[in-house]
């Protein structure tokens, strides 16, 4: 899909083009320098999902990166490129969760001061990790889009410098290093299935592997609940949503990244969704086959693998498990989701 007139206008006046923002050679330089500071994570696989799909596939587990998410290469490669004076005015975002953590412990370890804006029901152990991490944790509005804008004026009193979660080139890049990882550790995958929420991991994803290999398909996952990037990639406009609901937290985002979706459209061979019961249905099927927890963003992909396996034609898939920071008193829902899937699967077979 290309970008519109008004999409390309935008990204002359700002950046040239795509690749002054955002390149294969920026996410390369990303990874260089972020790898005495993060875990290179496993690729995991199983005969038994093998068998079961009728293909190779790749489980990047990201869930077992440092804080428990990707999002810590982002948020750490966003803050070596400020300078001393602007880590000393602090640094402020708005999160989930993951963000959070990774922008917390990337500020403790370059001795700045984080304030961290997050959504009232955010899991508690989100918050928790978050603050042990030593960030000031403001909780704040019912959506990530309300913490967002309640961070954006605490920024403007304070002049701390805003890390956003997802709309930030240096940010994608940082994301964009797993996808790098991933095909030096398994050289034939041709298709990668990405968790979306904002779209900035899809976006430095696409990037780097289409720099590594043209041919790379890169598939975005949304959940029906928060749609907003695969409605916005389908009809040619940016779609928000008025609400999100949905068990994966992590990509509950009411509206597309102006930077990320123009990257997504040139990029990005297609745009699935999946429902909170096939999400659900994932989180079990990993704990228990292969006994590793994920929390409902980090499962997303696996469920679109499951769901759309016939529609994806790959024989070597990469799967992005973006994170495992799952509060476990949500288990039991997660359970009975999951359950409904299986009963209507029963009925319809």
């Amino acid at each position: 899909m290309k970008l519109t007139k008004e999409e390309n206008d935008s990204l002359n006046k700002e950046c040239g083009e795509i690749g002054d923002c955002l390149t294969g050679e920026k996410v390369y330089n990303a990874l260089q320098r972020l790898a005495p500071l993060v875990h290179r994570t496993p690729l995991l696989t199983s005969q038994t999902t093998n068998n079961y799909l009728g293909k190779n596939v790749y489980f990047k587990m990201e869930n077992q990166q440092k804080t428990g998410a990707f999002k810590f290469r982002g948020a750490t490669f966003k803050l070596m490129q400020l300078k001393k004076r602007q880590l000393d005015k602090g640094v402020i975002t708005a999160s989930a969760g993951n963000h959070a953590q990774g922008v917390a412990y990337a500020a403790a370890k370059l001795g700045a001061k984080a304030t961290i804006f997050m959504a009232e029901k955010t899991p508690l152990a989100k918050v928790n990790a978050t603050r042990n991490y030593g960030a000031q944790v403001v909780l704040s509005g019912e959506t990530f889009q309300e913490a967002y804008e309640a961070s954006l004026k605490h920024q403007l009193q304070t002049g701390a410098e805003y890390i956003h979660p997802f709309d930030d080139y240096d940010v994608m890049a940082g994301q964009g290093t797993i996808a790098m990882e991933l095909l030096r550790q398994e050289d034939r995958i041709d298709t990668i299935l990405v968790p979306v929420g904002g779209g900035g991991l899809i976006s430095g994803i696409a990037v780097a592997a289409k720099h590594v290999n043209r041919n790379m398909k890169i598939i975005g996952v949304q959940a029906e609940g928060a749609d907003a990037i695969y409605r916005s990639y389908h009809t040619g406009r940016t779609e928000n949503l008025h609400s999100v609901y949905t068990i994966a937290e992590g990509i509950a985002v009411k509206k597309p990244g102006e930077r990320t979706l123009p990257i997504i459209r040139e990029y990005v061979d297609d745009m699935i969704t999946v429902s909170d019961e096939a999400i659900a249905s994932a989180i079990v099927y990993m704990l228990e086959r292969n006994k590793t927890l994920m929390e409902g963003a980090g499962a997303a992909a696996i469920a679109a693998l499951f769901a759309h396996n016939k529609q994806i034609k790959s024989r070597h898939c990469g799967v992005v498990v973006s994170g495992g920071n799952m509060d476990i008193s949500t288990m039991p829902k997660i359970q009975q989701l999951a359950e409904k899937l299986s009963n209507r699967e029963l009925v319809h077979s």
